[in-house]
């Protein structure tokens, strides 16, 4: 039976902002979901700063839950704002809160049976219209036996004017219950205690980041565009110039060393300085949902102290509303092909992903790791049965009556939101396309997991194998490719949706050098190319039709 708390948010506000946003007023008194009622008192939230307001919780267990009920779970004074980056520009918002007493100190409680503590999200599903994209990620996470945010789903009322599905999510931060590590005092900067704990991220710069530093390393395949590393905590204002000076020392060392002709030497390679484990599940976790900001957005990194390890750790992950299909660009809603490839079919972003991981792929060792990590992950908790069960019941408590007001109050359904790939007409269809998208994933890296492994052991540049010219074309392009040995080559094409254009297979019976040809007379725009030799990955890249 399904036990997963669900809660509904009601948020009264004295302001009328928000209501305009509504696309239709949906009547709400009463849910089989917990509700949580805040009042702001006649204040508007805005990102930062946060502002005072009134919450309380109502939470009868399996019984019905009343806007009117007594508050039973939580009672008191919050702080909050809006927050997010791109999402900010949706009508439905996201909130950061802060639980505080009545003299505005920060305190911790538990919310809806999670682990105490004073700083939440109230994270707001619109253009993820499964609405649990997130949520499955984060489970994903846990499975891996790492931290990843907890989360209860929830519904938000503004004003008396319902407002649709939340989700009640921790914000990543130092916590025994959350990121485990040690406190840093801004009076410890020598020795071992300046050695830790901190966390890092490589991030836009809006949600209170911005201060840090820029890696001396670019991202793989490209020019001018650089890594920026952000103070997570200590933030910013609490962080000393001793322990930014250390960070940055260290993170400059794991890097100098990672470039180094000698990275793989396994006693002062780059294993002295990172948790390779950890790397190979964030790696999996970015690649199994194909997370078009994965690598390079909304990632974080922390460290303890030397004497309780000392090793960088990528994670916890953050943020896969993107995920799973979810986005229409540099074809991440296809479920083939590796996110790892961005820098090369979107080289013109802004943020690129950092050259760490093509290089890490480069050792046999952590190469290893990976295939075996992949293979024991997808007999246990990544069997396509296990992530469907969670799906299924999370889509079975939503259709018992919320996704239905959700999307009355959002008229998201059969509507195209940036940057949906999948357009479904309900929200079982939605449903549906999420659990067929996550076979084809698994079916994919099933069979290209150890191949994208072979194909790196075999070469240890950057330098692409193949080679697409004119580009941009105008009738005709070549690929110019090399094989070392006769087998089977397949050249597909996608268009800028991820959409099939071509694709071609046939079989190389002699090593060389070779072109093959595709013509194209119509649809000016952007393209994308994956080669396989062998099912291995050998060249992929984005062309342009004039």
């Amino acid at each position: 039976m399904f036990t997963r708390v669900i809660c509904v948010i009601a948020l009264f506000f004295a302001s009328n902002w928000a209501n305009a946003q509504i696309d239709e007023i949906v009547p709400f008194t009463s849910s089989n979901l917990p509700i949580i009622v805040i009042n702001t008192n006649g204040g508007v939230i805005v990102d930062e700063p946060k502002i005072t307001a009134d919450m309380g919780i109502v939470y009868n267990g399996t019984g019905r839950n009343n806007v009117t009920d007594p508050f039973n779970d939580f009672s008191g004074t919050i702080g909050i704002e809006i927050r997010g980056s791109s999402s900010q520009f949706f009508p439905k918002k996201q909130y950061g809160i802060e639980l505080r007493d009545a003299t505005g100190t920060g305190i911790n409680a538990s919310l809806l049976t999670m682990p105490a503590e004073e700083d939440w999200i109230l994270f707001a599903p619109y253009n993820d219209k499964s609405l649990m994209r997130d949520a499955l990620a984060y489970k994903l996470g846990r499975d891996l036996g790492r931290y990843a945010p907890r989360t209860k789903f929830c519904e938000l009322v503004l004003n008396d004017v319902y407002q649709g599905i939340y989700v009640l999510t921790e914000k990543v931060k130092r916590d025994g219950n959350r990121v485990d590590i040690n406190k840093l005092n801004p009076e410890e900067i020598a020795g071992d205690d300046l050695t830790g704990g901190y966390i890092i991220k490589i991030d836009k710069f809006t949600g209170g980041g911005g201060e840090g530093w820029n890696s001396v390393y670019p991202p793989s395949n490209v020019g001018s565009q650089q890594v920026f590393f952000q103070y997570e905590y200590p933030k910013a204002k609490d962080i000393v110039s001793e322990q930014k000076v250390y960070i940055q020392q260290f993170v400059s060392k794991f890097e100098d060393v990672l470039a180094n002709s000698t990275f793989a030497d396994p006693v002062n390679g780059y294993a002295k300085y990172i948790d390779v484990n950890s790397f190979v599940d964030f790696f999996i976790m970015q690649e199994i949902t194909k997370n078009v900001d994965g690598y390079r957005l909304s990632t974080f990194l922390h460290k303890q102290k030397d004497s309780d390890g000392g090793k960088l750790v990528m994670g916890p992950i953050w943020d896969f509303n993107l995920g799973f299909g979810n986005a229409d660009y540099c074809t991440s809603g296809n479920p083939e092909g590796f996110v790892l490839d961005f820098n090369n079919l979107c080289d013109g972003d802004f943020w690129l992903i950092p050259f760490w991981w093509k290089r890490l792929l480069q050792d046999n060792a952590f190469r290893v790791k990976v295939a075996t990590r992949w293979s024991e992950l997808r007999t246990t908790k990544f069997r396509q049965e296990v992530v469907h069960a969670y799906i299924d019941s999370v889509a079975t408590v939503l259709n018992a009556e919320s996704q239905q007001r959700n999307f009355r109050a959002w008229k998201v359904l059969n509507r195209y939101i940036w940057p949906n790939y999948y357009v479904g007409p309900t929200f079982q269809s939605e449903v549906d396309w999420l659990k067929g998208w996550v076979s084809q994933r698994l079916s994919w890296l099933d069979q290209n997991m150890p191949s994208v492994i072979t194909a790196a052991e075999e070469s240890v540049t950057d330098e692409p194998n193949v080679h697409a010219f004119p580009n941009p074309f105008s009738g005709q392009v070549n690929f110019e490719y090399s094989i070392q040995k006769p087998g089977n080559v397949s050249l597909r094409i996608y268009d800028a949706l991820g959409r099939s254009v071509h694709d071609v297979n046939f079989y190389q019976d002699s090593p060389g050098k070779f072109t093959y040809s595709w013509g194209l007379t119509e649809n000016i725009g952007l393209y994308y190319y994956t080669m396989q030799q062998n099912s291995v990955i050998v060249g992929n890249g984005k062309i342009s039709k004039k």
